[in-house]
Formats: C-alpha cells, structure tokens, sequence
C-alpha cells in the first residue's frame, strides 16, 4: 500500500522501500521516515556572511552542516555533488543533535553562535533540523535555515519557532521558471511571508541566470512584492557561474547584478549584490 509523504507541494506516493523525488525520504515499514536523519556530507565553521546574512549577528561564525539530497532540480546547482545524490550519500558520518549542539557549544571560543542547517536542501531532513534545533536552544544559541523554501505549510508553521535566521532562494519571480526548476513559485512566497510573520529574521536570494531570470521587469516584480511583505527584508542578487548541467552559458555579466540592483533599491531597503 502505497503512503503520502506530505513534506513539500510534491506528496510523493510511495511504496514500500521506495524513495522520494528528494532523494532522502521513503517508505520503511510503512511509514515515511528520512533517510538522511544526522547523515553529515559537510560541516564547517563559517562566517555568516557566507551564508548570506547580512543583517544578523554580523561578525560572527556559525557551524554549519549539510546532508545529501533535494527537492527541486536547478540545472545550474552550485552543490550538486551532494544535492543530487541519493542512497550513495548513506556513507556519510552520523552526528546526532546532541553532538551537534555540544561542538557548536564548544566553538564558541571562536566566534560560533549556533547551527546553520545549509549546503544541500535542509528541510527534506525535516525531522534532524528540528531536533538540532531544539538542542542548540537549550544551550542559548541561534539556529539558521538556508533552505529552498518548498515545503507545506504546517511542517513550516511547526518549525518556525525555532528558527532565528533565514536565508530563503526566491530563484526568479515566474511560475514557468519554478516548472523548469521542479519547484513551485507560491509555496516559496508563502514560506517568505510566515517566516516574517513569525518573527524570523528574512533574507531572500536570487540567483541571476543568464538569460532566463535577469530581465527587468522580473526583478521588479519580485522587489515589489517581497517589499510588500516588508521593505526591511535584505535582498542579496547573486552572479551565476557555468554549473552542474549548465556549460553553455555565459556568467552573469557584473554590470547586468548592478543595474538590477539598481532596480530592486527602487522598493526595498537592502539589497546585496553576491559573486562580483
């Protein structure tokens, strides 16, 4: 009998021993479990900048930590050696959230001043961001979400409390555009607006694609309506490079990120420009 994993807008069906479209969630024993729970492909002492925030806790370091898999399918994906890997991934080391929390705890004679659940798509291991989550609370620190933003509602309403930080991709402002990327538009300015409405500090990136998400009135679209949500919420545009499956486009040229910008400065108060 087949049974729903109802964690993103996909609600795979899946059969027993079979796994979903992320690649770390599948049927066991009748039940959806995830396959990736404490499963660490990178882990790393990171500015926080890097993640990117810019407006929270700057100076700082966070510990970061990813896993394997992901729920959409960006063609151009930056960490697709891990992203898009799958069963292979289940070699990586374990860590649990106890012993996450307590080498973030450790490090922060260097800086650290929580986790940050990032690298590949974070909230398709739902269930170890919510337990890291709560260990790194009762030690008094921060916890930071870099995720894609495609996940239902009620997981993210449920998660939400524990989040202090997020970094959330808004990767265009067109539905056609998500189709292409295996994702869906309104999911993500929905997980935008709770996060905010929640009391997490937002930040949004785009990613400029040569060609397909770098026109004007796009950009425009999208600065008017996350200004909508809050003018205050940082937008950083970031420079695409050749990756992954896509070799044949050039990068975003640096003046393309500056008059785009220029664009989004027009609604929104912060706006960062990445990679140039």
């Amino acid at each position: 009998m087949k049974i729903t994993c109802e964690l993103c807008f996909r609600r795979c069906q899946l059969g027993e021993g079979q796994t979903g479209y992320c690649r770390a969630r599948g049927n066991r024993g009748g039940a959806i479990v995830s396959l990736n729970y404490g499963k660490i492909s990178s882990i790393a002492l990171d500015p926080i900048e890097k993640k990117p925030l810019r407006r929270f806790c700057p100076g700082s370091k966070i510990l970061s930590v990813g896993s394997f898999g992901c729920n959409l399918r960006c063609p151009f994906c930056q960490n697709h050696a891990i992203s898009m890997t799958g069963a292979e991934g289940a070699d990586a080391p374990y860590l649990s959230p106890d012993a996450l929390a307590e080498q973030a705890a450790r490090l922060r004679t260097l800086g650290n001043v929580g986790a940050a659940y990032t690298y590949n798509e974070p909230l398709i291991g739902y269930e170890y961001v919510r337990d890291c989550a709560e260990e790194i609370r009762k030690r008094g620190m921060v916890n930071v979400l870099v995720s894609n933003g495609t996940i239902s509602e009620t997981p993210w309403r449920e998660l939400l409390p524990l989040l202090d930080a997020a970094n959330l991709d808004l990767k265009g402002f067109s539905a056609e555009w998500y189709r292409k990327l295996g994702g869906d538009l309104e999911t993500v300015k929905r997980s935008i607006v709770l996060a905010a409405e929640a009391g997490c500090h937002v930040e949004v990136t785009t990613l400029l694609v040569t060609g397909e998400n770098d026109g004007a009135e796009e950009i425009a679209a999208l600065s008017e309506w996350l200004a909508s949500v809050d003018p205050a919420i940082p937008l950083h545009l970031s420079r695409f490079f050749p990756r992954y499956r896509v070799a044949d486009k050039p990068p975003t040229p640096v003046e393309t990120v500056y008059r785009l910008a220029d664009v989004a400065r027009k609604r929104l108060s912060f706006v960062y420009t990445g990679n140039c």
